[in-house]
């Protein structure tokens, strides 16, 4: 056994610890996304609850860009949660981060609409994206440190992918509860109260997870950098030194389609269906929950391969399948026919997953302990803000002019096209030490 396999023994959890860390990963991960998906996916009643009647697709315009508002605070509370995660360390800033979103989102649920307040109804709203967007930049590269580095490093895609599963998992009870209460409840009803019930639903779970993170230990490798005195006192800093320079610019690079895939795949879908495509809005959900509920099985399985096989391999593959089945995949979903529309969402959902599940393993074995979490946070949200969040407001936006339904098609394919490149000029790095970092 070499010294480096040696300590990578030492500063692995023990069975039992990795298992509640994963779940706790995979709980928090389920309330963060759950909360930040509820807002995507009742986009279209919330431009009538906050903003004006009767210009309906400028509201969806400034409902589009309140979420995208959330995401330019993504790389703020990144930067700021993650030099926390590497100063003070991992579990104390998922407390923190759970408790902002869980917080936030619950205040949502309770404002008056634009017809009580008006334009402070408005800057309420704003005010809670912005702090759900520091929330969900702080909680990404803590959480997944924290079950990365509890995990060895022979299963650390497939533990990582549970968090990840929980995201996907989250939104597909999003988009349920969205679906049920759309339903059921007549408009006036939806728009005047039963909008508020998925966002209230953030209390009890935020309570729950944040139970579970207070009983666990830090991960063995910050409870390492405090022992050995390694703890940084700028991580920020050392983020940008010529050393890490490399690492970082495939930081901003490697996440491209998973954030342009994820808010465009799924979040985004029923809006563009139902705004867009002019299917009725359960349907458009129906299909968004096909794709998501394809994508979360699929998940663990290629995370399993990678730990075999590598992180690239699957990267790469995933990459080029959305790169070819795209255009066509949005072919279908403009036929108008829901059997068509189910199936391009699940043969997307499920070549997004390859991407989805190595994504934050590649991303975690950048960077050394000392300051993985800051520079992992940094390049993650940087290019989630620019190409995630905005890409709702981008299409929209440009369909107004064009009327091109295929616009997301191409958005999502060109974002693969810079994760392929970035991925293939990426080091193997799947069995990594995270402890003894080279």
């Amino acid at each position: 056994m070499t010294s480096a396999e040696s300590s990578e023994l030492v500063h692995t959890s023990p069975p039992a610890e990795t298992r509640k860390v994963t779940i706790a990963g995979a709980v928090g991960f389920f309330v963060e996304n759950y909360d930040n998906a509820v807002y995507g996916f009742l986009a279209g009643i919330l431009a009538v609850v906050f903003f004006p009647h009767g210009a309906e697709a400028v509201a969806l315009l400034f409902t589009f860009g309140l979420y995208a508002v959330s995401f330019v605070f993504r790389p703020v509370g990144g930067v700021v949660l993650g030099v926390m995660s590497d100063r003070v360390g991992r579990r104390p800033t998922m407390v923190l981060a759970l408790t902002l979103m869980a917080g936030a989102t619950t205040v949502i649920g309770l404002l008056p609409g634009y017809s009580s307040w008006g334009v402070a109804s408005v800057l309420l709203l704003l005010a809670m994206r912005v702090i759900q967007g520091v929330s969900v930049g702080g909680e990404i590269s803590a959480a997944m440190s924290f079950v990365g580095e509890h995990a060895p490093s022979n299963r650390r895609g497939f533990l990582m992918s549970f968090p990840q599963a929980g995201s996907t998992l989250a939104n597909l009870a999003g988009n349920a509860l969205a679906f049920l209460l759309t339903s059921t409840l007549p408009r006036a009803a939806m728009e005047s109260w039963g909008w508020r019930i998925p966002f209230l639903l953030a209390a009890p779970m935020g309570i729950i997870g944040f139970y579970i993170r207070r009983k666990l230990e830090d991960t063995p490798a910050f409870v390492a950098l405090q022992e050995e005195g390694k703890i940084s006192r700028n991580p920020l800093r050392q983020v940008f030194t010529r050393d890490n320079r490399r690492q970082l610019v495939l930081a901003f690079v490697l996440p491209m389609l998973n954030s342009a895939g994820f808010f465009v795949l799924f979040v985004f879908m029923p809006t563009y269906l139902t705004s867009q495509l002019h299917y009725t809005r359960p349907h458009g959900l129906i299909v968004s929950a096909c794709a998501l509920a394809c994508a979360t099985i699929s998940i663990p399985i290629f995370a399993r391969i990678s730990d075999r096989v590598g992180r690239r391999p699957v990267m790469i593959a995933s990459c080029v399948a959305i790169i070819v089945l795209t255009v066509p995949g949005y072919l279908l979903l403009g036929t108008g026919a829901m059997p068509l529309a189910i199936l391009a969402g699940a043969v997307l959902g499920i070549a997004f997953a390859g991407n989805y599940s190595v994504i934050h393993p590649m991303m975690l074995e950048l960077f050394p302990s000392h300051m993985r979490t800051t520079a992992y946070s940094l390049g993650y949200n940087v290019t989630t803000a620019v190409l995630g969040g905005a890409a709702p407001l981008i299409l929209s936006a440009l369909y107004i002019p064009t009327g091109n339904v295929l616009l997301p098609a191409f958005f999502v394919a060109l974002s693969a096209v810079g994760t392929v490149i970035a991925a293939y000029l990426n080091k193997e790095t799947a069995g990594r030490s995270l402890t003894n970092f080279a």
